[in-house]
């Protein structure tokens, strides 16, 4: 008994303090994006206990006694304090705004004769052969890719809406911090993809297996092409290249040849990025506006490898809506052969106008497994660039996130197999998403984007659309109003029908179209399509359709000077079927019977002495029987399935090809006849380093038989105030017809190149752009002779047809000002030989 007192006196004094015991855990990040604050003090105010933070933000304290809050400081960042709770863990949030004290620039320079880094550079290039990726045959690995997106910045006018109310309110209900004030990041969409990745260098073939998918919040639906977007396809970065293209735009690598024109390079240190000792070489634009980096490159002492780069767009920098752009990248040592990306992770603010909420998106790539020099032989191993496997719902339920959050339904595939550990932030914004796409208010809001973005409205199991096509007011139809719909994989995942009934108010015709399209096979994607339409069309461009399908000139041409086009009514009957022959080659063969009504006079050439007379419309009606044969050859295009659908994402970096040979038979108040049309076209788009960025169409045609003349080639005019990239803008309609005729086209966009340069200017963030088309052809004595003459026909093309144009883009970020000169066929009555066209566009 005499121990006893002592003891009962030791565990008073014991117990109370190891129950005061608490573990705090969590993470400080930038209040604006969320992205991580690297090496934060955490401490405890008016005690020692304290902790700094690792690269990533994240912390980890253990403190004695009951403290009742906990302060985080970081050098440019306002100090800020988070109450504590008596729990024994607790995770504490910090987001870091901008305020305190920053230190001013210091500058070192060195007596050395030259740059020290300057040698470094120079190795770079000696031993970019060994290093960079086209040094291996192939590769593949294994790939995990996070795109987590949200709204910041948000103006009291959007925040006070029902939608981000419902959002806050469930962020709060769930203790998610990093949602929940009203100043936070407001996460919309998150999804994770894992996939395996076969890449060959020569030739340049890539194909991903997408093995599992998760996806939660305001995100695409299951199968589309944004949802098949988000593999490590689209963040594949290699800065080995001297050009990087990001979001279609051409930045100078920093390590490029030739990059101290455009760089300053400053050798800070030298330390080790894994097991390799690499040199530490700071790298800042020479000018503010150009599209070039501010960061670090981290270079290899042994064989001058680029082991890492954390580089940020210059927010000066020419380009639109973009506000914010960061790209990390780890790529593995020299040791085990040329480098690879590891680790990636891209951040990227995009904000329309200013005081609007601006989109932030967090990409994040973790590469493993990695085998080289090891290609598939199969055949046609590479021919998909994409392919799918089985995908895992994005509603399969809330994933267990972090303790104190609702958790319901099974665990995801990445809640048990992710290869990096999230944050907590992106802990709670997931749980947050889990739950939001539930709420009837984004619901709604989501239908509105799916309408925006594709143009068609989900009603049941069909699309109402397209909504551009709804309306149109032209001189022949007047008002014409369009209701029109598709179907969905709901209905068929293979079949696929679109139709549409039109009446113009003017004329007083309906029109109407139906196409069914059968997916026989998607491997190959061997599609059988059947079409019948009835509809008034422009005969100025009934033969301009060999240009790629671009919905919005479809709508458009349907508005203003219709007459000036010549109106035909057409009754179209084809049966087609499309097939990839191997990878980027394309054979569509088509069937089709057109009759075609002209809706306008047809003259002819009376005899000497005789008046001239119109003919009766009835005997110039057109009954065409044709076979269409047409090739299509992209060899590094990336096709991607949209649900029963499939589009061409990404750029292309090599010509696109095309070829269609036509064989018809006509049957035109003479009896029938033979005819047949050749085209030829190449496109591409090239990168002229500083010059900008060229793109060039080139395109021939040939039509050896006499045809009616609005049936022949007719070069596409343009006679609105508006500027369009595919007509000769300063040619009336039907100033020339062909039937063999070659063009180029060219169009220019120099960036910020000069005006980049000009004070006051500078901050327009105008940029220029130079055009010029370039024409030649001729219509044979005998197309003549079988138009009657006809007096509405033009001369002869006696010398090339040239207009060349200059301008200004990027006024208001999305208006285009060109001023065009017809430097050929001057002083033509009814023609300009100087125009100013407007065109608006949405470049970034």
């Amino acid at each position: 008994m005499k121990f006893l007192a002592p003891l009962l006196l030791v565990c008073l004094l014991v117990f109370p303090a190891a129950a005061q015991r608490i573990i705090i855990s969590g993470q400080v990040v930038e209040a604006v994006n969320g992205e991580p604050v690297p090496f934060a003090s955490i401490f405890v105010p008016k005690t020692s206990a304290g902790v700094t933070a690792d690269a990533d933000g994240k912390f980890k304290l253990t403190v004695a006694g009951s403290p009742d809050s906990i302060a985080a400081s970081a050098m440019g960042f306002a100090t800020q304090r988070r109450k504590l709770t008596n729990a024994a863990t607790q995770t504490v949030l910090f987001r870091m705004k901008t305020g305190g004290v920053t230190l001013g620039e210091v500058f070192v320079s060195s007596r050395q004769p030259e740059n020290p880094a300057f040698r470094i550079l120079r190795e770079v290039q000696k031993h970019k052969p060994q290093n960079e990726r086209a040094a291996l045959t192939a590769a593949e690995f294994d790939s995990y890719n996070r795109i987590e997106t949200s709204l910041i910045d948000l103006p009291k006018s959007l925040s006070n809406r029902k939608v981000i109310k419902d959002i806050r309110a469930l962020a709060v209900r769930q203790g998610a911090a990093a949602a929940s004030d009203t100043d936070a990041p407001l996460p919309v969409f998150a999804s994770e993809v894992g996939s395996r990745v076969y890449q060959k260098y020569s030739p340049l073939r890539r194909r991903e297996d997408l093995l599992h998918k998760q996806m939660r919040g305001a995100g695409p639906r299951e199968g589309s092409v944004l949802s098949q977007m988000l593999g490590s396809n689209f963040q594949n970065f290699d800065f080995y290249p001297n050009w990087q293209n990001v979001l279609g735009k051409d930045f100078i690598s920093p390590i490029a040849e030739g990059g101290r024109l455009t760089y300053e390079y400053e050798l800070q240190d030298s330390v080790f990025v894994g097991k390799d000792w690499c040199y530490k070489i700071a790298v800042t634009p020479k000018r503010s506006h150009d599209l070039a980096f501010k960061g670090t490159i981290w270079i290899t002492q042994e064989g001058y490898a680029l082991r890492r780069a954390d580089l940020v767009a210059s927010p000066e920098a020419n380009i639109n809506f973009v506000s914010d752009l960061r790209i990390y990248q780890d790529l593995t040592s020299p040791g085990d052969g040329a480098g690879l990306p590891v680790r990636t992770k891209l951040l990227l603010s995009v904000r329309p106008y200013e005081k609007q909420a601006a989109m932030l998106v967090r990409f994040t790539t973790v590469n493993s497994n990695f085998v080289r020099n090891q290609a598939h032989t199969e055949t046609g191993f590479y021919d998909q660039p994409i392919v799918s496997s089985l995908m895992e719902p994005a509603d399969q339920g809330v994933s267990s996130l972090i303790s104190g959050l609702p958790q319901g339904g099974a665990s995801g595939y990445f809640d048990q197999h992710r290869p990096d550990t999230l944050s907590l932030s992106e802990r709670q914004t997931f749980a947050v998403l889990d739950s939001a796409k539930q709420l009837p208010s984004v619901r709604n809001v989501l239908d509105w984007v799916d309408l925006l973005v594709n143009g068609y409205k989900r009603v049941g199991k069909l699309d109402i659309g397209p909504i551009a096509n709804i309306y149109a007011h032209n001189d022949f139809e007047g008002n014409r109003f369009r209701f029109g719909f598709r179907t969905t994989p709901d209905i068929s995942r293979n079949w696929v029908t679109q139709a549409y009934v039109a009446y113009g108010t003017k004329d007083e015709k309906f029109k109407y179209g139906v196409r069914t399209s059968f997916i026989a096979e998607r491997r190959h994607w061997t599609v059988f399509t059947g079409e019948f339409r009835h509809d008034v069309e422009q005969a100025a461009l009934l033969d301009n359709d060999f240009l790629d399908n671009n919905n919005l000139f479809v709508a458009a041409s349907r508005w203003g000077r219709f007459r000036q086009g010549l109106p035909v009514m057409r009754d179209l009957t084809a049966l087609s079927v499309q097939r990839d022959l191997f990878h980027g080659f394309t054979q569509t063969l088509t069937a089709r019977y057109q009759s075609i009504n002209p809706l306008f006079t047809i003259r002819s050439r009376p005899a000497p002495g005789m008046p001239a007379v119109d003919n009766d419309p009835k005997s110039n009606i057109l009954h065409l029987s044709e076979m269409v044969s047409e090739w299509r050859y992209a060899p590094d295009e990336n096709l991607v399935q949209s649900e029963n659908r499939r589009r061409a994402v990404g750029l292309k970096r090599l010509p696109v090809f095309g070829f269609r040979y036509t064989l018809g038979a006509i049957d035109w108040n003479k009896g029938d006849f033979m005819y047949h049309k050749f085209n030829l076209s190449v496109a591409h788009s090239v990168s002229v380093g500083q010059l900008g960025r060229l793109t060039y169409r080139a395109e021939a045609n040939y039509i050896p038989s006499a045809l009616p003349y609005f049936i022949l080639k007719t070069p596409l005019g343009n006679q609105t105030p508006f500027y369009n990239a595919n007509a000769f803008n300063l040619m009336n309609y039907f100033e020339f017809v062909t039937d063999r005729s070659a063009t180029l086209r060219l169009d220019h966009h120099f960036e910020g190149l000069l005006v980049n340069a000009i004070p006051g200017i500078r901050a327009l963030n105008w940029r220029l752009v130079a055009t010029s088309n370039v024409l030649y052809g001729k219509l044979s004595d005998r197309s003549r002779r079988a138009n009657g003459d006809n007096p509405d026909l033009p001369g002869n093309i006696s010398t090339p047809y040239v207009e060349v144009g200059y301008g200004i883009e990027n006024i208001f970020k999305f208006i285009r000002v060109d001023f065009i000169h017809r430097l050929t066929y001057r002083n033509v009555p009814g023609t300009n030989d100087f125009g100013i066209k407007v065109g608006a566009q949405f470049r970034l």
